[in-house]
């Protein structure tokens, strides 16, 4: 099968994913700048959110370039992965509603850890499917930065009982880590 519908269909998915949080952000009902600072919450939540969205678009078109085809396996294994990324306007707006309140930090974790699952299952399909000699396989390695991130998500979530700001700094230092430029893939396609 063709690897272009499920690049379309991605593509499209995570730019409606992007909408809807935008969506969710609530225009003050007055003129005054201070009516901007209760929407920081919201607000900051937001732009976390729309950085992970903006990671896993980047990386997925990046994984994607390495493959040739997909199979039943690989959509399906896609489709897991866009359901949670689809989750996350919704624990998003839950999050800066309520102040990064415990509960909404906590499940805020749970979708990101979910994300990362699945996107780790994602990519252990497209390279069982395309080979462990393949260049996927070749540029993911042994993905320490994707097992860094399924450890923090892990620790974050009973932080999130104990201190939800050293939990929100957890996700925020594992987005750090995947802005900056991961050329695994790129390096390992420009040297065949």
């Amino acid at each position: 099968m063709s690897k272009g519908r499920l690049e379309a269909f991605s593509d499209g998915v995570l730019a409606i994913i992007i909408t809807i949080m935008v969506l969710e952000l609530k225009v003050p009902h007055t003129a005054k700048l201070s009516a901007l600072a209760a929407l920081a919450p919201a607000f900051m939540s937001y732009v976390l959110s729309f950085i992970f969205v903006g990671i896993y678009w980047n990386n997925h078109h990046h994984m994607l370039q390495t493959i040739k085809y997909v199979n039943g396996r690989t959509l399906w294994a896609n489709m897991y992965l866009l359901f949670w990324l689809s989750l996350i306007p919704f624990a998003t707006a839950w999050m800066g509603e309520n102040n990064f309140a415990e509960w909404p930090v906590a499940l805020y974790g749970f979708v990101l850890l979910m994300c990362a699952i699945a996107y780790t299952i994602l990519g252990r399909s497209l390279v069982a499917l395309h080979g462990s000699d393949s260049t996927l396989a070749k540029a993911l390695g042994r993905d320490r930065k994707g097992m860094i991130s399924l450890v923090c998500y892990v620790i974050a979530l009973p932080l999130c009982f104990v201190n939800t700001l050293f939990a929100a700094l957890l996700f925020v230092g594992v987005a750090i880590m995947w802005l900056i430029p991961d050329s695994r893939i790129e390096r390992t396609l420009s040297n065949p």
